[in-house]
């Protein structure tokens, strides 16, 4: 690097370093708040979750979210110097000691950066373009499962997801680390259970359920029209109530030695049938 470049670099640097502010204080009142996005396993009274992670953050930005404040670990100081750049002027950055910033959040290993965003309002309506594909979540208790049926919806082209009672919050910490970021740009809904099925049925979409007893295949299941699709909880599966809601109910062949397959997988092999078909 020249002498040239050295002097703006430096410039640069203390400009970034200004924009931290030291929080000292577990008492902190954006401290506290972190603390109880990330506890609370739901968005705070506001609107905004709780991010881990510097690819969590960044995909935030790209997606389009506002960032309430970000919050750096003193040993993550240098990862500051980095990513300041990306931040808004309306966006607070704030260094903290590293037993504070433990203190905030889950992870027993965090990498010295976390967020809180502010959760971008989706309704149905929004979904329901063209030809939708719509997920139903329905009393889905583990965030791991939520968040692999949130990536695996937005990497197979479905429209939204619709969550109703039972089912973990779409912005847990956990569902938004397992979804990869996906949360943020796929349209997520929270609907009473008939209140979502009659709107669906108003707007014509066939409501499919899955069931490991006495369905169809799926391979052999037509998907290929405005469809939304019931996920049942991870033991119970979906509920005899809603499976007599159903219009048709859909499984995927496997060995009779597995009882039944993970949620989050099961999911994500319909909404590759759906894919595969409605190329």
């Amino acid at each position: 690097m020249s002498p040239g470049e050295i002097v703006p670099r430096l410039a640069l640097m203390e400009a970034n370093l200004d924009r931290l502010r030291p929080i000292a204080s577990r008492q902190n009142a954006l401290v506290k708040e972190l603390r109880s996005a990330f506890h609370a396993g739901g968005p705070t009274d506001d609107g905004h979750c709780a991010l881990d992670g510097a690819r969590l953050v960044e995909e935030a930005i790209r997606s389009g979210w506002k960032l309430k404040a970000v919050f750096f670990s003193e040993s993550a100081r240098e990862r500051a110097m980095k990513l300041l750049p990306q931040f808004g002027a309306h966006t607070e950055t704030l260094l903290l000691p590293d037993e504070v910033f433990r203190s905030a959040v889950l992870t027993e290993s965090p990498q010295g950066i976390a967020a809180l965003a502010r959760i971008r309002e989706r309704t149905l309506d929004e979904m329901l373009v063209g030809k939708p594909l719509i997920v139903i979540a329905a009393g889905l208790q583990d965030p791991g499962n939520l968040g692999t049926i949130i990536r695996s919806s937005e990497a197979f082209g479905a429209s939204g997801l619709v969550t109703v009672e039972g089912t973990v919050n779409p912005f847990n910490p956990k569902v938004i680390r397992a979804s990869a970021g996906s949360v943020f740009r796929l349209p997520t809904a929270k609907l009473g259970t008939q209140q979502a099925l009659s709107a669906l049925r108003e707007r014509g979409l066939r409501i499919l359920a899955t069931s490991s007893h006495k369905n169809t295949p799926v391979q052999e299941a037509d998907l290929t029209g405005p469809l939304a699709i019931i996920i049942g909880n991870e033991g119970a599966g979906v509920s005899r109530d809603l499976l007599s809601q159903a219009d048709q109910r859909i499984g995927i062949p496997h060995s009779e030695k597995v009882e039944s397959l993970n949620a989050g997988i099961a999911a994500s092999i319909i909404l590759y049938e759906c894919a595969r078909q409605r190329r």
